[in-house]
């Protein structure tokens, strides 16, 4: 039987963290650094770290406020959010986080999936997915940095993601986000019945 993996996700928003219902309406619910104390005494085995604006505005991580929350982690540190090149990848693993998530900009430019699983391993680059069901029902991949529903079906991106070399799909429902109703089954299945590499389960 496979372990089961606790990876809390924890949302910033400028320097605190914000909680969010379907990807609307971010609330301030406390600091970042408390936040991962708590997560720390209840050992966890991962933590993730999604700065929400960072692709929208087209602003870089926020590498002072990486620092000083993977200072006071204990558990491995997966950050996305802002990031575009290769630079800023050496510099979060620097800062002494052990993933990166990659969503917005792999959108834009899948190869640089391939690009940075080359350079630093499959194992520590992860691709973000989100998805949210099209006016017919249909589960589709979500672009949160410009607010629109592409055509792209969540399987074949994510197949299309493991070929280019993710080592982990991140795989986030929109529609379930903040709801508390519990996980999108179907979308689980269909995207990780296509899969070998691990699906983290998200929404």
């Amino acid at each position: 039987m496979l372990r089961v993996r606790v990876i809390p996700c924890l949302l910033l928003e400028g320097v605190g963290l914000v909680k969010t219902v379907k990807f609307n309406n971010p609330k301030y619910i406390g600091d970042p650094i408390n936040a991962v104390k708590i997560f720390n005494e209840k050992e966890v085995d991962e933590l993730i770290l999604l700065d929400i604006n960072a692709s929208k505005a087209g602003s870089p991580p926020n590498f002072s406020l990486i620092k000083d929350i993977a200072s006071e982690c204990f558990m491995p540190l997966c950050y996305g959010g802002g990031i575009k090149n290769i630079e800023d990848i050496r510099k979060i693993f620097y800062l002494g986080a052990e993933k990166v998530s990659i969503n917005s900009y792999a959108l834009e430019n899948p190869i640089f999936i391939k690009q940075a699983a080359e350079v630093f391993g499959s194992q520590c680059i992860v691709s973000a997915i989100d998805v949210k069901k099209d006016f017919l029902g249909k589960h589709k991949v979500y672009d949160s940095s410009k607010n629109k529903i592409t055509d792209l079906n969540p399987a074949e991106y994510a197949l299309k993601m493991q070929d280019l070399g993710a080592g982990e799909i991140f795989l986030n429902s929109v529609d379930k986000d903040g709801t508390l109703q519990g996980y999108d089954i179907e979308l689980i299945l269909n995207v990780a019945g296509v899969l070998i590499i691990p699906v983290i389960a998200s929404g």
